[in-house]
């Protein structure tokens, strides 16, 4: 730490699809050490496992940062059924220390959460107040994450978001795209909603909100410590971040696969619509995921674009780019 009032900012995750956007927005606010299960930007010899909690206090000791963004989570729905002690490790205990440091270095503390702490049957969007009621161990251990941070009493921004997809990493959009160059015929769940969210969007909508957070101008030294904890204190609490509007896994298959249509020979001919019971999986999913963004609005002024606009975009980039 330069002087007694800024410090960096520490990202911790590298790999993950909403951790690489971060790398790029965050490090327009100051300086940024990236740390994950190996060596990252700017923290030559410090590495993070979220699965060994017990190893973290020692991470934000060493980094004595201003903002601690956990990106880091364990998502593998299916398995973490199967691998309680570990999805709760890493998403329950490990937040709960990143908290407690949090607050012993005057930090603040953002971290990402889920749409899965509700249990789908609402008919309206889910506000950041309606009650909570996972489904599944990983719907579980991510509501006891957020539980853990408000309880440590630190400074922290929790962003709710859904569906997330983007460029890089296993996402339901790459893999569409992979079995429509592969397969004449696509069965897709279409009695689950909620709102696709770009990963990069996710981050620069991150940006945002810290910037308005920020103390000083973007370039000019690290992440304000006061000022920045201060505000981060008085705006503490869970916000909904997903893009706007609405649709099914199905739609969502639908519209990727007639954007990629235009652009390659494909072997799919049809999309099937099927229902939630045609496709069991080890662990349930909400049947409604639809967040309200209201808060996030009324607070920082940020809304995301319709999921379709983010859709066009990225596809795009692929387009140009394949990854």
């Amino acid at each position: 730490m330069k002087d007694g009032m800024s410090g960096p900012i520490l990202l911790l995750g590298q790999h993950g699809q909403v951790a690489r956007e971060l790398q790029r927005e965050l490090s327009t606010l100051g300086e940024l050490v990236v740390v994950g299960r190996t060596p990252g930007p700017g923290a030559p010899g410090l590495q993070a496992d979220l699965a060994r909690p017990d190893t973290l206090t020692a991470v934000v000791d060493a980094v004595r940062p201003a903002l601690i963004v956990n990106a880091a989570a364990y998502t593998a729905v299916d398995r973490a059924e199967s691998e309680v002690e570990l999805a709760f490790a890493v998403n329950a205990e490990a937040p709960a220390v990143l908290a407690q440091a949090a607050c012993r270095h005057g930090a603040l503390l953002v971290h990402y959460s889920t749409d899965y702490v509700f249990d789908g049957r609402a008919q309206h969007p889910y506000r950041e107040d309606d009650a909570t009621a996972p489904q599944g161990v990983y719907g579980r251990s991510k509501r006891a994450g957020e539980e853990a941070i408000v309880a440590s009493g630190c400074a922290h921004l929790i962003f709710r978001t859904s569906w997330v997809y983007g460029l890089h990493g296993q996402n339901f959009m790459r893999t569409m795209r992979r079995l429509a160059r592969e397969r004449d015929t696509l069965r897709v769940v279409a009695d689950q909603v909620g709102a696709p969210t770009w990963s990069r969007h996710i981050a620069q909508a991150t940006a945002q909100v810290l910037a308005q957070l920020r103390g000083q101008p973007a370039g000019q030294g690290g992440f304000d410590r006061g000022f920045g904890a201060a505000r981060g204190a008085a705006c503490s609490g869970v916000y909904h971040l997903v893009s706007s509007g609405r649709c099914s896994w199905f739609e969502f298959a639908q519209a990727i696969i007639a954007h990629q249509r235009g652009h390659e020979a494909l072997a799919v001919r049809e999309v099937v619509p099927i229902a939630t019971h045609e496709y069991p999986l080890p662990a349930a999913r909400p049947a409604w995921s639809v967040l309200d963004t209201g808060k996030l609005a009324d607070t920082f002024g940020v809304r995301l674009p319709d999921w379709t606009t983010a859709l066009a975009q990225v596809q795009q980039e692929l387009d140009r780019e394949p990854i």
